[in-house]
């Protein structure tokens, strides 16, 4: 005797009506489905976070700066720490007084091997609103010295705190001074006053750290 039990089979249709079709899979999306998707409301979605955290990191800033004085002081301690680890002369730095700002210091010193050159520049805005640069290195070629000095027209010496400092005009018609001493050399220029300048120059001083 045949017993009877569940199949694998499919049950028959009933009399008349027709056989269901066996459910399959749909057809992978085409690539013009595919680009289709990559509209341009999906890459905003993508993207607003992104936007959102930029929009927060800028108001950050501006929040932190007073909206009546836009100058974004710095702290230039550990440029001329490492500057003066890696020099193999006495750094020299202006020492000056809050009224000058520092907004910019830059040195090669964390690229510079034992015994290779190394320059110093510092940027402040003056107490007039102005800019001074002060630049330091034992390289009279360096990049940053002859940016100041190649064709600056000269126009006699100064004495400034007993000390004779060259005192030139600039490709961009500012006034440069500039001195060397012990083979180092030392420049101070910018859009600020003759007074100002040399304000900077009398500041400076051997780096204590």
């Amino acid at each position: 005797m045949t017993g009877i039990g569940p199949t694998s089979q499919r049950p028959d249709a009933p009399d008349g009506a027709a056989a269901p079709e066996e459910q399959l899979p749909p057809p992978p999306a085409s690539p013009v489905e595919r680009a289709n998707r990559m509209s341009a409301g999906n890459m905003v979605r993508s993207l607003l976070p992104l936007v959102v955290i930029c929009l927060l990191v800028v108001g950050w800033q501006a929040f932190l700066r007073n909206p009546e004085d836009p100058v974004l002081e710095i702290d230039p301690a550990n440029t001329l720490r490492l500057a003066d680890l890696r020099a193999d002369y006495p750094l020299l730095v202006p020492d000056l007084d809050a009224e000058y700002r520092p907004t910019s210091a830059r040195t090669d010193a964390g690229n510079a091997a034992e015994g290779e050159p190394v320059t110093v520049q510092i940027g402040y805005v003056t107490p007039s609103g102005a800019y001074a640069g002060f630049v330091v290195s034992d390289d009279d070629d360096a990049e940053a010295v002859r940016a100041v000095l190649d064709g600056a027209a000269a126009d006699g010496d100064v004495e400034i705190e007993g000390e004779e400092w060259a005192r030139s005009t600039t490709q961009r018609g500012e006034t440069a001074l500039s001195r060397v001493d012990g083979g180092i050399t030392l420049v101070v220029t910018g859009s600020a006053e003759d007074d100002e300048l040399t304000a900077v120059a009398a500041a400076v001083e051997p780096y204590t750290g």
